[in-house]
This record gives structure tokens, C-alpha cells and sequence, in this order.
């Protein structure tokens, strides 16, 4: 498998996981408004739980716009501006058919890639999750 063709693709920001951020503080202020808790404190974690949600969802912009993996390169982030910046993989999570990656370069930071349906390929996503499950794979070997 370490002859596999690359992967690349173009980045988008899903439109679900907003979506999703909004309907889990909609059910968190639901509880703190039923909660026993004095009005005041009612208040203030209706705020911060409004204001985390906001915070996580403006985190979604990324300024990159592709993202690609080769075996001899590794990842690859591809810029607004068009310029490419080596990644490192740090994370990654597979949810039936969303993967998420976490990914890190010295221009970027530290990203979050959630690639759902709404927002890539199912083929691109397939061979991602073939691929994870390699380094998954691999590490469990080398442990």
C-alpha cells in the first residue's frame, strides 16, 4: 500500500458543522434555562455557552483552499494566496462517513479539517479513510 497514488483535494468549510455547533448550544441553553440555577448565573452561562459557540464557528474559516498527501511528500496545505506549505499529521478521527483531520504546519498552526459529505467526494473521502486506516495500522505495528 506505501504505492498508493496520492490524494488531493480542494477545502471547503462544510455547512453542517455550523449547523450542528448551533443545535447543541440551542439544547445547552435550553438546559441552563430549566436549570434550578439563579437567574444571574442563568445569564451568564447562556452568554458563554453563546459566545463559545460563535468562538468554535468563526474557527471554521481556514485560509487554506486545497490539501493533498503523497507517499514520498506526506500533506500538503495549499493557500488562499497559492502558495504550498508542508503539514504534519498530528490527528484524526473517522465517523462513519466524515473524517476529521487534524493537521499542523509552521504557517498555518494547528487545523481542523472536517470533511463530510456536503463538502467532498465520497471517492476522496474513501481513500482517505484507506489511508488513515494504513497509519493506523502502522502505528499499531510500530508500538
Amino acid at each position: 500500500m506505501t504505492s498508493a497514488p496520492a490524494i488531493g483535494f480542494e477545502y471547503r468549510r462544510s455547512r453542517w458543522v455550523p449547523r450542528l455547533f448551533a443545535g447543541v448550544t440551542g439544547l445547552a441553553v435550553v438546559a441552563i434555562a430549566v436549570s434550578g440555577l439563579p437567574l444571574l448565573a442563568r445569564i451568564a452561562l447562556v452568554l458563554l455557552s453563546i459566545a463559545g459557540c460563535v468562538h468554535a464557528i468563526r474557527r471554521l474559516s481556514l485560509r487554506i483552499n486545497a490539501v493533498g498527501w503523497a507517499s514520498q511528500s506526506g500533506w500538503t496545505l495549499r493557500g488562499l494566496d497559492g502558495g504550498d506549505d508542508a503539514a504534519t499529521l498530528v490527528a484524526f478521527r473517522v465517523m462513519h462517513q466524515s473524517v476529521l483531520l487534524r493537521l499542523a504546519s509552521a504557517r498555518y498552526g494547528k487545523l481542523t479539517l472536517w470533511l463530510m459529505p456536503d463538502n467532498s467526494d465520497a471517492d476522496i473521502r474513501r481513500r482517505l479513510r484507506m489511508r488513515l486506516a494504513v497509519l493506523a495500522n502502522e502505528a499499531e505495528v510500530g508500538a
